[in-house]
């Protein structure tokens, strides 16, 4: 059993992970998992041990000075948990780390541990692809689960696909496995502009995540640095004729494959989102003030807290490359899961 001292019984909390490394093309996923931390200004209560998981060579600790004091900082993947005010208060535990070097089983049932002892009632697992998708067009982002249920109800894709795999498609079949519902959302970044950041990319995430847990997300600088980044790959392309044509061959794919798809569900979606943003009350999606000290989270001491039991062992059979497919063209169908 996990013992998470300090942090107080949470309200409908749903875990959000991302992870750096082979599943986050941009860096789309893990910033968008490292804003909903800074803007709710979430607190660190847990982190795996870092010996466990990781490769020092490949992953590297970091020095640097802090007062005087010469410090290492050690690649792992930490948890927080943000409190979410409003008429319907909730909590969201944020998962965000490197993909780990090793022993992805126990991995994946230490954060299903942590899971299991917050009460957590859906996890939501974020990650970047690349895509023969144009940077000018709106970046498709596919939710795909394994649970055919959650599949249905929740209007996402049950996924197919088959193929290399990250650390992202073996936690949704760990979540499977232990009866944990999950889901998975991926954004399409462009190949031909695939270093990171990708702020267009990581709205796009946050924008399908408010839509799938029905919450208002503070976007702060986001939507103007996604134009600004849009507006500088546009100037570098037309630099290059034979890259502008590449685009142009890009988006006209593009409109011709998503021409029927121009429907009144998704006009309906882009309307109630505007709905939301207009909304000038505290919203479902408003953070607090932080002048409630109950809510206050601490840092959970990782001496003596035993691991989780595992759930049933997973056998992975899904996921991602940087250009297989599940869905219906080279950009929304690249989606893994």
């Amino acid at each position: 059993m996990i013992e998470l001292e300090g942090v107080p019984e949470l309200i409908d909390p749903v875990m959000v992970a991302a992870f750096e490394g082979w599943n986050d093309a941009g860096d789309a996923a893990s910033t968008a998992v490292a804003h909903l931390d800074r803007e709710w200004k979430g607190e660190v209560f847990a982190a795996l041990d870092a010996e466990d998981y990781y490769d020092f060579q490949v992953n590297r600790p970091t020095v640097f000075i802090d007062g005087g004091v010469r410090k290492i900082t050690w690649p792992t993947t930490r948890l927080s948990v943000v409190r979410i005010g409003g008429d319907k208060p909730r909590d969201l535990v944020l998962v965000r780390g490197i993909e780990p070097s090793m022993r992805w089983r126990s991995y994946c049932n230490e954060i299903l541990g942590f899971a299991h002892e917050l009460g957590v009632e859906m996890i939501v697992i974020l990650g970047a692809l690349l895509g023969d998708t144009p940077h000018t067009r709106p970046v498709p982002v596919s939710g795909v689960t394994s649970d055919a249920d959650l599949a249905r109800t929740m209007d996402l894709e049950e996924t197919k696909y088959e193929g290399p795999t990250g650390i992202v498609g073996i936690l949704q079949e760990a979540c499977t496995h232990a009866g944990v519902p999950a889901v998975s959302l991926w954004a399409a970044v462009p190949h031909y502009v695939s270093q990171p950041p990708n702020p267009k990319a990581t709205l796009a995430l946050l924008n399908r995540l408010e839509d799938l847990i029905d919450l208002r997300i503070p976007l702060g600088e986001l939507p103007e640095d996604a134009r600004a980044w849009q507006v500088g790959v546009d100037q570098l392309a037309a630099e290059d004729s034979e890259v502008a044509e590449y685009v142009q061959s890009l988006e006209e794919a593009r409109d011709t494959v998503e021409l029927p798809e121009a429907t009144g569900e998704a006009i309906a979606r882009e309307f109630e989102r505007y709905l939301r943003r207009r909304d000038g009350g505290p919203g479902p999606g408003h953070a607090t003030d932080g002048g409630d000290t109950s809510g206050t989270y601490l840092r959970d001491s990782s001496s003596g807290r035993a691991r989780p039991p595992r759930p049933p062992r997973a056998e992975p059979e899904t996921q991602q490359g940087t250009d297989s497919a599940e869905g219906s063209d080279g950009a929304e169908g690249s989606a893994e899961e």
